[in-house]
Formats: structure tokens, sequence, C-alpha cells
């Protein structure tokens, strides 16, 4: 444990220091489109571990070290894998993208275009929702962090972190979430290894050979098929990445920094994970609910808990600040006329629920889980806006098949129709998969039907410049 004085003090250097590093990349004279996009400026390592970073939360200090406390290997294995598909995927699709839209500023602009309002309403909605849930998420998060290293209010936390993060995003914008990412995966990465190898050191027990690792039955496969799913489809509406692909120097760097996102992000989940599986094959209590990380830190070092504590602050800054910049970029988007003064209040509004939810406590994780459903159920129709053969009607019926593939495959579970809500934020397969299987079917299958063929290219030249 730390004390409440000396954790407000950690936090407190460990926040100035991000806003330092972070408003020191503003560039004087810059508009809204430098603003929200930073186009063709970016290095493939600066992308690489901005995605690494952005993609980590504190979150990983929770949910890969329970699953694989309480499920095992090949459900952790899931878990880096989900985590690091989508980097691969907007590597695969990110230069495809900068080719049809080469002056785009989010990836809904171009939906627009390609498919009407209607469909193009519904993504920004799905988006909008699932990025707010991941804010709220890691906001509350780091309350409890805070909480179970020191026992200071959590609040404090949750307040601190957003200011912190909106005080050089909302004023550096892109540019800044980038500057600070490259500095918080450097910590993460070192503190990560060094908390980890002194946690399996000072922790008590001996663990045998292959821990956990026999439980590859049923349930870890599912669980591990159902979390690729989710992931990987839910940040195809994280705008926040979407803003990497126009910002990449060029399509090389692009390429080059998705693969180090992945090359980063499968052994730091594994390693996380790892520390669950090592907790429960030495016996340590796991609590309730299981936090398997925070069971093997009790006890250890005052030092190691300020490790731990700095290391949870550069998580939550680095999603934090890439959410903030991401739904300032996707609303801004939206009114081409925007001023940069108006962009940056869009920033700062957008917070404000996010922060009164997460002052709240509230366990975020069904809430998630639903907001995942739902890009599961409109990740292909959407990703199909770069098939010329897809149209704007098969589009919407595939999202709305997808949602009710989602309560077929919900209803031909186990636990019937409610596993739809995911009850105590347990993911569930069926749901997912009748998602997706149906939301592909339908809309492949009327694309087909109708014969149109739409040049996807030539909407590009329709993107509308920002004038602000």
């Amino acid at each position: 444990m730390v004390s409440g004085s000396s954790s407000l003090l950690v936090m407190s250097i460990t926040l100035v220091v991000f806003v330092v590093v972070g408003v020191r990349a503003h560039r004087h004279g810059a508009d809204v489109e430098d603003y929200i996009v930073a186009r063709n400026s970016q290095s493939a390592l600066t992308l690489g571990l901005s995605f690494l970073a952005a993609g980590m939360g504190a979150w990983v200090l929770f949910a890969p070290p329970e699953v694989g406390a309480t499920v095992g290997a090949v459900a952790v294995g899931g878990y880096a894998v989900g985590s690091a598909a989508p980097l691969a995927m907007f590597g695969l699709l990110g230069p495809r993208v900068r080719r049809v839209v080469p002056a785009g500023h989010s990836f809904a602009e171009f939906l627009r275009l390609r498919f009407g309002r209607a469909f193009h309403a519904y993504v920004v909605g799905v988006s909008i929702l699932y990025m707010l849930f991941f804010v709220m998420a890691e906001l509350t998060a780091i309350g409890a962090v805070m909480g179970l290293l020191s026992g200071a209010d959590p609040r404090i936390a949750v307040v601190a972190v957003a200011m912190a993060t909106l005080a050089y995003t909302a004023y550096g914008g892109l540019r800044a979430s980038l500057r600070t990412d490259r500095f918080q995966a450097w910590i993460l990465l070192s503190l990560l290894a060094l908390c980890c190898a002194a946690m399996l050191a000072l922790a008590p027990g001996a663990q045998p050979p292959a821990a956990g690792a026999a439980a590859a039955g049923p349930n870890g496969w599912s669980v591990a098929l159902t979390l690729i799913i989710a992931v990987t489809a839910a940040n195809m509406f994280h705008q926040g990445y979407w803003q990497r692909v126009w910002a990449a120097r060029d399509d090389r760097a692009l390429g080059r920094g998705a693969v180090l996102g992945v090359l980063t992000t499968v052994p730091v989940v594994a390693a996380l994970g790892y520390l669950g599986i090592s907790a429960a094959a030495r016996g340590v209590a796991l609590g309730s609910p299981p936090a398997p990380f925070f069971a093997l830190l009790a006890g250890g070092p005052a030092w190691l808990g300020v490790a731990v504590l700095v290391l949870a602050i550069a998580l939550v800054a680095s999603s934090v600040d890439t959410l903030e910049s991401g739904l300032a970029s996707l609303v801004t988007a939206e009114r081409p006329s925007t001023t940069l003064p108006q962009a940056r209040l869009v920033t700062v509004a957008l917070m404000v629920p996010a922060v009164v939810v997460a002052l709240q406590g509230y366990s975020v994780l069904q809430l998630f889980l639903i907001a995942d459903l739902l890009c599961a159920a409109t990740v292909v129709p959407a990703l199909l806006s770069l098939w010329s053969r897809a149209t704007s009607a098969a589009a919407l019926a595939g999202a709305a098949a997808g949602l009710v593939g989602a309560c077929a495959g919900a209803a031909l579970s186990d636990a019937g129709l409610a596993s739809v809500t995911f009850p105590g934020g347990v993911p569930s397969l069926p749901p997912f998969a009748g998602a997706l299987l149906c939301s592909a079917a339908v809309s492949v299958g009327m694309s087909l039907a109708s014969g149109r063929v739409t040049d996807v290219e030539a909407l590009g030249a329709a993107v509308p410049a920002m004038r602000g």
C-alpha cells in the first residue's frame, strides 16, 4: 500500500509531466485540419508506440489477469490476439482508405458519402457510444486503482486524469495525443516489465510447471473467440485509430507502425494474463470480484505500489487522451465549418458525461459488452463500403440483420435471450457469432443480388475540406 498523501503527490507529478509533454506538441498557427488529423506527418515508430499506448488502458491490469486466473491460457491467448487484431486490420485496410479518401478526416465521413445519411448516422451513434463507454471505463478504473493502492478518494483520480488529459489534448489536438502516447508507451513497457518481474519474484507460494495451461477446454476456446470478435469489431469504430491512418507519413509508415503495435501489444497482454495464471496456481486469494494483479501485489514493498500507480496513470492517460481526440475529431468532421476554438470546446464538452458517470463508481463492463455487440453487428456492413459492389440498402439491412442475429444467437444459447445483455458482465459467444454471421450474409447477399457497381475511388473527391 501507498499512503494517501504519497499517492496524490505521485499522481500530481506524473500528470504534470504528461501535460508538459503534450502542450509542447502544439503548433502555432495550426488550423482545425491539423488539430484533428495531422495529415501525413507521423513516422512508423511514433505510430507503433501510439497504437500500443492508445489501445492499452487500466483495463489490462484487471481483465487479462482475471481471464488467466479463471479461464486459462487459451483465453489469454485470445485476449492477446483480439487486442492486436484491430491494429493488423488498420495496417491492412489503412492504405486502401488513404487511397480512396486521401483528404478524409474520419471513416464515418466516408460512410456518409458511400451509403447515405441513415447508415452514417447509425455508425456515428455506435462510435460515440463505444468511445464514451471506453472513457467511462478507464476513468472508473483509475479511481479503483487509486482506492486499491492507497485508500485515497477515487474521485480525486478521476477528476485529475480527466482535467490533465483535457489540458493538453484540447490545446494541442491529435499531435499532443501522439506525442504523449510515444512518451507513455516507453513508460508502460519499462514499468510493466519491472512490476511483473518483481511481483512474480515476491509473490508467495510455488508455481507448479505449466500452471493454467490445461484450461484449453470448450469454455477457454469460446471465451478466446468471443474476445477476438468483440475487441476487433469494436476498435473498427474507434476514431482515435482512424485518425492515425491519415496522420501516417505514408502507407509504409502506417504498415510498419501497425506491425510494431501488434508486436508490442501481444506480449503485454499475454504477460498480464500470465500473472493471473500464476496467481491462481500459487493459491493466492484473488478477491471478489477476482483481481489477480492486485492480489499478487498485496503485501509488496511500497516502491512497487508507487511503480504500479505510475503505470496505471500512464495506461489511463494514454487511452483517454486518444479517445478525447477521437471523439472531438468525429464530431468536428461532421461540420466542416467548425472553427478551432469550437473544436476545442467540443473536446471538453464530450468529456462531461463521461466524468459524471465515472464519479459514480459504477461497473460499466456490462454496458461495454453491449456496445461491443452493436459494433459486431455493424462492422461488416461498414467495412464493405470499400467494396464496389456494396449498396446502401445492403448496409442498412445487414446492420439490422446483425442485431436480429445477436438476439437469435442469444436465444439459442444456454442462458437464453437474456445473454444478449451479458448479465454479470460475462462475455458470451453466441450473440457475437450471430451478429457477425447474419450481418455478413445479408449485406454481401443483397449487394451481389443488386448488380450495382460504384466507383469508390471517385467518392474521395467529394470530401469537404475543413474551413475553420
